[in-house]
């Protein structure tokens, strides 16, 4: 199960309540949509933007107070299919392997980055995300690096050598 939001607060006396998504994907929020949670499942029904957050009604919660018993539940949901996508847990563990069909490196994780995410490898190497051309989850990561990227490793393995 994935993290694709967070319940902040209550909105208004019927049982609104704010999400702050951690998803792209607002289908997640579609009428009888069903998020798991530690305390169980809740079923959407009903959910629209809001100011950079998303108000939604859940089945059973009908007033303030059940909302407010809510405040700060991590909502969770399974990955959606989309060949696409690129999910973490599909990275890490996974090998590198450039247009030349040389492995790189296994990524051992993500990390943020204002410009473009990067896949940090076991030797230290960052591999931005935006140079994926293909990936097999856990498994195989194909990238289309620009000449030079990992020519600084090579140097550098070189010299720890010598």
């Amino acid at each position: 199960m994935l993290e694709i939001g967070r319940i902040s607060r209550p909105h208004g006396v019927r049982g609104e309540v704010s999400v702050l998504l951690t998803s792209n994907r607002t289908e997640r929020l579609d009428p009888g949509s069903v998020l798991e949670t530690a305390n169980g499942p809740l079923e959407v029904r009903s959910a629209r933007p809001h100011k950079g957050s998303w108000l939604v009604v859940f089945e059973g919660v009908h007033d303030r107070d059940a909302a407010d018993a809510l405040r700060n539940v991590v909502l969770l949901g399974e990955p959606i299919d989309d060949p696409d996508e690129l999910w973490v847990h599909e990275l890490i563990g996974a090998t590198v392997i450039d247009q030349d069909g040389t492995a790189r490196g296994t990524v051992t994780r993500l990390v943020e980055n204002p410009a473009s995410d990067l896949l940090e490898l076991d030797g230290g190497t960052l591999v931005p995300v935006q140079f994926v051309v293909s990936h097999t989850p856990n498994d195989k990561i194909h990238v289309d690096a620009p000449v030079g990227l990992f020519d600084l490793d090579e140097a550098a393995s070189e010299r720890d050598q010598d």
